[in-house]
């Protein structure tokens, strides 16, 4: 199977280390709006020049717009896309539903390619990515061979999937731990890795519980049959790197990587070498590891001798000649090659007084593309005895052919005006949502319109309390279970769901729930919470923000501990086993600071923050429809207090944060 193999571009250098090595496509980010800020990225001049380079290479371009955007923000990400798009850009790589929506309404021509923050990991939730028009999904790089298996089954949908490169903790999207501890947001693109700081789980000292060791699936490509394109992680890396990685995907495709080409991906980067825990269904303590100073000593061994590998352009593109010579007629030469074909004429061919051209002569001279990206693939000659044209006039020919080649058609936008969206104040008193960790929490009375507890609490639990069901963020092959499970409490007449990806959220749809979308949908414009039912927005917007999204009945966390990853891999599990855990696992940072680990019959666990959001003595600056508690670590008492505390609108007489509703994200 023909994969296309994805490269990395922070810079012009990273860029053309890719293509030189043989990707087939990049992805690069402007200088706004990718989840990449910190690399050198892209200005409008510098795209323009990327684009052109790589279509006269028969390289494809996508344009990273992965993050989430606020509503002031969307006409100038209108503006970007139209100027990709009149640049030639292929496709835009999108996190946020509501940029996807506009992106779609604008600009019909556009593809859209689903960001693995998007956190799919489920059918239903490629099957919702292709309602919303994307044409690519990327899946999340926490899922199993047999789960990549059971998506390709299910959709005609084009998928990409990472076969390499750095691996986060936290399933991507679902992490909050940057902007809640710093306010550099992963999902703003100014991630600052905390996790890769010392983390501590049980009692163990100088432990990083949370930094995984890069993945690599390289030696797995043959069994990903199915999938579209290979990609590559690392615009924050240095361009050999770049080279070594595309090298060695293209390698292990043509069945020639060998150990010492792992040995030179390694030395280049890795945190303890490399793991494939996730596609193998082997977690645990393997995974894990961290930046050594051997790592860096490796790569300073063999950064020298990668960086010839793109010095001069490689030719990596056949093309095809035809050559045509007879008497009496101007001759002719027809180039193939990109999808493209032309014809240029030359002069007539005068009679040869000694030696007349041969066929053999003419595919040696028209062989030599010098310093291109070229080879001679097919050579037809149709000759005439006894003729002559000079070198320099077949050499023109040939020079000429290949500029008709790469020049690049010119494109014409189809663009919907964009049209900004009137804001419209609310002026009601917000009513009130819970969601419980166990149905054990809910005290007799209390002033919530609508409550939610997990999906496997006992049924007896959701009819007693009229409760909605929680269902899980981490979705990896429970699908049918989850659908089974909704069935069953649906004819036992449970009527609401309350959702945080987007394939609990098209299950829950499809079965007729009233759903209500969770802060995991990330909802953080107008746009987006216009596609969702209900939905709890963002917690990292500012009030100000949350209270401006125009939209129906939107709600924001007001009380709760926020979690700040949602982890397939338990920290707590890997360093002390669940037996001593107990269901009562701590992650302990290193200023002291402790963060629950809370776990379920699921695939994923979340680590909550060390101390909770508090707003109950600020409702009347809350301009939103509802307000929703978060119960997680809280006993019943704790519950019936927190309710008193609201109802007086006391200040707190714990630990507490604003989160980011004041200080927003950078």
């Amino acid at each position: 199977m023909e994969y296309e193999i994805l490269a990395p571009a922070g810079s012009m250098e990273s860029l053309i280390a890719g293509v030189r090595s043989g990707a087939n496509a990049v992805y690069l980010g402007g200088k706004l709006f990718n989840a990449r800020r910190n690399a050198g990225n892209f200005n409008d001049t510098d795209l323009k020049t990327a684009v052109e380079y790589c279509h006269r290479r028969g390289v494809k371009v996508y344009l990273t717009l992965n993050i989430l955007l606020s509503d002031e923000e969307f006409e100038t990400a209108y503006n970007m896309v139209k100027n990709a798009l009149s640049l030639g850009v292929d496709a835009f790589i999108i996190q946020d539903i509501g940029l996807a929506k506009m992106i779609r309404t604008h600009f019909p021509q556009a593809r859209l390619h689903g960001s693995t923050q998007m956190s799919i990991m489920s059918p239903s939730g490629v099957k919702f990515a292709e309602k919303l028009g994307f044409s690519r999904v990327v899946l999340a790089r926490e899922m199993s061979l047999e789960e990549i298996k059971e998506i390709r089954k299910c959709t005609n949908l084009e998928l990409e999937l990472f076969v390499h490169g750095a691996l986060c903790m936290s399933v991507s999207g679902q992490c909050y731990l940057s902007s809640m501890l710093g306010s550099r947001s992963g999902n703003r693109g100014l991630c600052a890795q905390p996790c890769r700081l010392p983390f501590t789980a049980g009692n163990k000292e100088n432990e990083f519980a949370l930094s995984l060791k890069d993945l690599s699936l390289i030696e797995h490509l043959n069994e990903l049959e199915g999938i579209t394109s290979l990609k590559i992680e690392g615009r924050m890396k240095r361009p050999e790197y770049v080279s070594a990685s595309v090298t060695a995907v293209k390698k292990a495709i043509n069945g020639t990587y060998t150990s010492t080409d792992e040995f030179t991906l390694r030395s280049v980067f890795s945190r303890s070498g490399f793991t494939d825990g996730y596609f193998t269904s082997k977690l645990g303590s393997d995974m894990f590891g961290t930046r050594q100073k051997e790592d860096v000593v490796a790569a300073n061994d063999v950064l020298k001798n990668i960086s010839h590998n793109y010095d001069n352009e490689n030719p990596l593109l056949p093309i095809d000649i035809r050559f045509v010579c007879k008497k009496n007629t101007s001759c002719t030469l027809t180039a193939t090659a990109l999808g493209k074909t032309v014809t240029v004429t030359g002069e007539v061919p005068e009679t040869a007084i000694n030696k007349p051209m041969t066929p053999d002569i003419l595919r040696q001279r028209l062989s030599k593309f010098g310093a291109t990206q070229f080879f001679a693939n097919n050579i037809e000659i149709n000759l005439d005895d006894g003729l002559i044209l000079p070198v320099s006039k077949i050499n023109e020919l040939r020079r000429t052919a290949v500029e008709k080649i790469e020049e690049l058609p010119k494109i014409s936008v189809m663009a919907k005006p964009f049209e900004i969206q009137n804001y419209s104040p609310k002026k009601c008193v917000p009513y009130l949502t819970a969601s419980f960790k166990n149905a054990g929490q809910i005290p007799e009375r209390h002033p919530f319109r609508h409550i939610f507890i997990p999906l496997d609490s006992d049924t007896d639990s959701f009819i007693d309390n009229n409760a909605g069901a929680v269902l899980p963020r981490g979705l990896f092959g429970i699908e049918n279970e989850i659908r089974s499970r909704l069935e069953h409490l649906k004819k036992a007449g449970v009527k609401k769901a309350l959702c945080g990806n987007l394939g609990s959220y098209h299950i829950a749809k499809e079965l007729g729930f009233e759903v209500f979308g969770d802060f995991g949908l990330n909802i953080y414009n107008s746009e987006s919470a216009r596609q969702i039912d209900n939905p709890i927005l963002s917690f990292e917007l500012t009030l100000e923000q949350a209270n401006k999204i125009n939209a129906n009945n939107t709600g924001i966390i007001v009380y709760g501990r926020i979690p700040l990853m949602l982890t397939r891999n338990c920290p707590v599990k890997t360093s002390i086993g669940c037996l001593k855990c107990g269901k009562k696992g701590i992650l302990t940072d290193r200023k002291g600071y402790k963060f629950p680990v809370i776990c379920s019959n699921y695939p994923c666990v979340e680590i909550l923050n060390s101390v909770p959001v508090y707003m109950l003595d600020r409702m009347n600056e809350v301009k939103t429809d509802f307000a929703h508690f978060c119960f997680s670590t809280e006993s019943q008492s704790d519950v019936k207090n927190i309710i008193r505390m609201y109802e007086k609108g006391e200040k707190p007489d714990f630990k507490y944060t604003r989160g980011l509703y004041q200080r927003g994200t950078l």
